[in-house]
């Protein structure tokens, strides 16, 4: 498998070789929702929280005696029934909504993403990516060359997750540059994961030759 690499002025400047056990693999949902799920559930906050009968302070005593009053016999007025009493079946904050996510899985689901990615075009590799100094206009710049690239052109028209893009190694001007376009999420290639690439349409790869090494180190 071949693939062109431009720069970031969107010319071409070479080839890439591709590994088909990475770029190659058939689409597979059910892999790929499984992962997703369960690294959702993974970043799930508890936030909600109600107190058990148990946990409401006071009610320790009695109301009133069991029989004689002509009342309805009660042990506490922490019970759900009475005003100011526990919750039954309320949400806690104790529950744990975490998934185990065998390493291999993760590494296959990512496989699958990234082959459906690039057979439908949406995988741009950069030979290299440098700014003077962060400014978002040059990051701009940078996006409306790519957007001229042919499967490209959206880069610049969708206004939310419209451009993932991975650095081979972590680059402070760059990072700040792009900060400003809320469509487009940066980060280093060996952090990239099945969620992120789920989320936006594009992804671009800078420095692809260091990026395949650490992926194929990923998978493996």
């Amino acid at each position: 498998m071949e693939t062109v690499v431009y720069n970031q002025t969107g010319k071409e400047v070479g080839k890439l070789k591709l590994p088909e056990s990475i770029f190659g693999l058939p689409w597979n949902a059910d892999l790929v929702h499984q992962v997703v799920v369960s690294m959702q559930a993974n970043l799930r906050t508890t936030v909600a929280h109600v107190k058990d009968r148990s946990a409401v302070r006071g009610g320790g005593k009695k109301p009133w005696r069991q029989k004689g009053t002509g009342r309805a016999r009660h042990g506490s007025i922490r019970s759900p029934i009475w005003v100011g009493g526990g919750v039954t079946h309320g949400p806690s904050n104790e529950k744990v909504f975490a998934r185990k996510i065998n390493k291999s899985t993760r590494a296959k689901a990512l496989s699958v993403v990234l082959s459906k990615k690039f057979k439908d075009g949406e995988v741009l590799f950069l030979e290299n990516l440098a700014l003077s100094k962060p400014k978002t206009k040059e990051a701009k710049e940078v996006l409306f060359a790519l957007a001229n690239i042919k499967g490209f052109e959206y880069l610049t028209k969708k206004k939310t997750n419209a451009l993932c893009l991975s650095l081979s190694t972590k680059d402070v001007a760059v990072e700040r540059s792009f900060a400003n376009l809320g469509s487009v999420s940066v980060g280093e290639f060996r952090n990239l994961n099945v969620l992120d690439l789920m989320k936006t349409k594009y992804l671009v790869v800078v420095g692809p030759k260091e990026a395949l090494k650490t992926l194929e180190a990923k998978v493996a």
